[in-house]
């Protein structure tokens, strides 16, 4: 409740630091850029959670549509620095749970959690369909390997998604990694449901899926996205005693113990995106980069907004589902396309399946698709450690 951090909430100096990312002096709240009032950026949501708190203003699901277009990015923390406790990020993520627990929430946040209950996956499918994308490529299902290969939601169901598990999951097969999947028995880890506020069904996904990997013996996890990386990360609190990893990090490791060699040159000017979920969130900046200098022939250069500075593409904190922050010329997808225009890059690198989604289809949206294409880290190993040509 939003007691839990009345501290938090009455120490905000409404300085307006989380507007502004400190190194840019440029907006920073992808929500905040997009719509330009207060209530978009982390000092207002702060400031309504106060009113809210003190019952000066009465909670109800319009105030929580501008709420929930919050992407979770958790740029606000960066440049606030608070002096207790969590930042506003933790203070609005509070504000969702208290919506979720009084059922004041918005019709698209509604629509994401029945399909969540109902179906365990936002794309309404059945659960026997989850390992489908699997089928022909070989990879096996988990049967006491080194690592479980989990792939989340979109992996499984999105249709670039489950090729970009696929490259992922080719590459692993290539490079000799212990690795299987859970297939139909894998189920949602729960990042974007606990996101939104919805702790209950978080905890009953967690738990669920802690149960599964005892059951099987799994001690290691290697993830397809940062979502699910992130959310496996946070069961923990719930007794699990995993490693996790994401994708890239393993295969940094591998680069570096030779196990995969990349050595066909890709002659292209590369920036990278930095999702929040591996970045901001968990701390992982350099695996994805040190595999791209790895490449040979490719020249990394970097977006002005890089690292814990970046700009989010909008489509955490459920909006890839939601679609509440939406479109249009200031969505944060098509800014980011704009800046890796700026690098004058041939190639947007990404990491994470919903980022490859959103900027993939903002460079459309631009008309710059042909200019600067959008691949996946996976994609470009696989194209300079496994090609044919």
């Amino acid at each position: 409740m939003l007691t839990d951090v009345r501290e938090n909430i009455v120490h905000c100096l409404k300085c307006g630091a989380c507007r502004l990312d400190w190194i840019t002096c440029e907006p920073i709240c992808p929500s905040g850029i997009k719509y330009g009032f207060d209530s978009y950026y982390a000092i207002g949501r702060v400031s309504l959670a106060r009113s809210v708190m003190e019952g000066a203003l009465e909670l109800n699901a319009d105030m929580m549509k501008r709420v929930y277009t919050c992407t979770s990015c958790g740029a606000c923390d960066v440049q606030c620095n608070p002096a207790v406790g969590v930042g506003p990020l933790g203070v609005i993520e509070e504000l969702k749970h208290e919506a979720i627990e009084k059922g004041l929430i918005p019709p698209e946040v509604r629509d994401f959690l029945k399909s969540m209950n109902v179906h365990g996956n936002p794309y309404l499918q059945p659960a026997e369909d989850r390992g489908k994308w699997a089928e022909g490529t070989g990879i096996p299902e988990y049967s006491g390997q080194e690592y479980l290969y989990y792939v989340g939601c979109v992996g499984s169901y999105d249709d670039r998604g489950k090729e970009l598990a696929k490259t992922v999951g080719d590459l692993l097969l290539k490079a000799g990694v212990s690795f299987g999947i859970l297939g139909q028995k894998e189920m949602c880890d729960g990042n974007e449901v606990n996101k939104v506020g919805e702790r209950g069904l978080f905890q009953f996904f967690a738990e669920q899926n802690i149960e599964l990997f005892r059951e099987l013996g799994v001690k290691k996890i290697v993830t397809l996205s940062p979502h699910g990386f992130n959310a496996i990360k946070e069961y923990k609190g719930f007794g699990a005693d995993l490693e996790v990893v994401h994708y890239t990090q393993l295969v940094n490791d591998l680069i570096k113990a030779g196990k995969i060699r990349p050595s066909k040159e890709i002659k292209a000017k590369v920036t990278y995106h930095d999702p929040c979920f591996l970045g901001r969130h968990n701390d992982e900046y350099e695996a994805p980069r040190s595999i791209l200098k790895a490449i040979p022939g490719l020249e990394l250069v970097e977006m002005e907004r890089n690292r814990e500075h970046a700009l989010c593409c909008g489509g955490g904190g459920g909006n890839f589902f939601t679609d509440l922050l939406g479109s249009g010329e200031n969505s944060p997808s098509r800014i980011r396309v704009r800046e890796a225009l700026d690098t004058d890059a041939d190639i947007v690198a990404i990491a994470c399946p919903n980022c490859h989604n959103m900027l993939e289809d903002a460079s459309r949206t631009e008309e710059v698709s042909e200019r600067l294409q959008v691949k996946d880290i996976a994609q470009l190993v696989m194209e300079s450690a496994f090609s044919k040509d």
